[in-house]
């Protein structure tokens, strides 16, 4: 690489004694290290860590020996940071290709069931202990993907902001209220607390928030040791959580199963993997040909409302597998300085609504269709609370930034009938229905949205096959 790969065959004899050092010293640190003994596929940043670790320690090794042996004779100083850099890229890749095609084939392994994410499905940690760790660990090994946790709250100011397992700490349980408040905002909603700690450990005030969120709110507050059999608990009450949780799957489950075998025969048509290549092409050439844009929007969204410029939202996405949705803010935030609520029409200012209005907003987005996340035209990703669980064809397919409803009716139409217009979309997609749901996308952002009635009773007959029961907005 130093020599732009034109190096002369007399200069090879010079580094054959560094890189015999290089070797010789090599496999005593990794196997010291135990990086012989790591399982690749298993990898993480611990063991990236170490392996950085190594290339160091390898090349400091190889000069030290080299210099003492010839002085590093025809040996350029470059080559030890060269060879460092390489060492450390090329362990480290392997290692996380390695876990990719690992993850990719478990995937592909088995068939990912259908399945809303629920709100007892989403967790918000309370402590700082080995439990916390442990139960992350636990949630990732044994919860299939259905558990997230959406953050840890630590008796400990200082441990805001810190990372457990990737796991950001959130704040302290004095803020319980405030952080599920936030939280909720950005689609995540918690339906259990689990507290990793004992009560005397937490401040009068952080239990007296968790008691007013039990009885004020529909989130549960479980205890770690209790869940580990460590304490007594109600006999009646575990089961009656049981039953209802067992009658809840099995609900959601037949409701599914029948959705998802009405439209086997439509999603197995090739257009679904021309449509992903399509997706993948067209969101690159936009992210580079618009770029000059999202940057001059993002500086306008920092000057206006400020940092962060991106809005996350949590949405239910293909098969129910939550993704994080991301659009400009276009409002401040929901609390001024003295801390007091400020009402959502405040909050918007003339270049938030300017964004909404050319859903410039939304240009972040090409990177969810780049990341596979979502697609060009689809349903439109609902938050979680409003996606209905007796209704989840709409899920069977990545969600849209535009889409069949979005062009009929959008927001001026009831949630039924948008239902209905997503579900007849899956089944009837293709190229030339999603051009149309293109080219319609540009006089609805010019004109705004209106209602086809006809396009609605049309999708209710293809449902249910009854007319005119669509709810439609004359």
């Amino acid at each position: 690489m130093r020599e732009n790969f034109a190096l002369a065959d007399g200069r090879w004899g010079a580094f054959v004694p560094y890189l015999l050092f290089t070797l010789a010293i090599s496999g005593p640190i990794l196997i010291v290290l135990e990086l012989d003994r790591s399982v690749w596929r298993f990898s993480g940043l611990a063991d990236y860590g170490r392996v950085a670790f190594a290339s160091v320690l390898i090349v400091i090794g190889a000069v030290a020996t080299g210099f003492v042996v010839n002085r590093l004779d025809g040996v350029a100083r470059s080559l030890p940071v060269l060879q460092a850099v390489l060492m450390a890229a090329g362990l480290i890749g392997t290692r996380v290709l390695t876990r990719v095609a690992y993850e990719r084939r478990r995937r592909a392994g088995g068939h990912t069931p259908l399945a809303l994410p629920r709100a007892d499905d989403t967790v918000l940690l309370v402590g700082w202990s080995s439990l916390v760790e442990l139960y992350v660990r636990s949630a990732a090994e044994f919860g299939s993907g259905q558990i997230h946790i959406a953050g840890i709250l630590s008796p400990h100011e200082r441990h805001v902001g810190r990372l457990v397992q990737a796991i950001r700490v959130l704040g302290t349980p004095e803020d319980a209220d405030k952080i599920l408040t936030d939280l909720d905002v950005h689609g995540v909603h918690v339906g259990r607390i689990l507290i990793a700690t004992s009560l005397d450990r937490l401040s009068d005030e952080a239990q007296r928030v968790l008691r007013e969120i039990e009885s004020t709110t529909d989130v549960r507050l479980e205890f770690f040791a209790e869940r580990l059999g460590l304490t007594g608990s109600s006999e009646a009450l575990s089961a009656q959580r049981q039953e209802s949780s067992s009658n809840a799957k099995t609900d959601v489950a037949s409701a599914l199963a029948v959705e998802e075998a009405e439209f086997t025969q439509a999603l197995r048509r090739p257009y679904w993997r021309l449509k992903r290549m399509i997706d993948v092409a067209v969101a690159l050439t936009l992210i580079l040909v618009l770029s000059p844009l999202i940057l001059l929007v993002a500086l306008f969204v920092a000057l206006d409302v400020g940092l962060p410029v991106l809005f996350v939202q949590q949405r239910p996405g293909l098969r129910g597998a939550r993704f994080n949705l991301y659009k400009f803010r276009t409002m401040s935030p929901p609390h001024d300085r003295a801390g007091l609520r400020v009402s959502d029409e405040a909050r918007i200012s003339w270049v938030g609504a300017f964004l909404r209005r050319t859903r410039l907003d939304e240009l972040p987005q090409l990177f969810n269709i780049l990341f596979g996340d979502m697609s060009f035209v689809g349903p439109r990703p609902l938050v979680a609370r409003e996606q209905s669980r007796d209704v989840v064809a709409r899920l069977l397919v990545r969600p849209g930034l535009t889409g069949w409803a979005q062009v009929h009716g959008g927001r001026t139409v009831s949630v039924a009938d948008k239902t209905a217009l997503d579900i007849w979309y899956v089944r009837h997609a293709s190229l030339m229905l999603d051009l149309r749901v293109v080219f319609a996308t540009v006089p609805m952002v010019l004109f705004g949205e209106r209602v086809d009635g006809d396009v609605v009773r049309l999708a209710w007959r293809d449902l249910h096959g009854l007319e005119g029961r669509g709810q439609v907005r004359e």
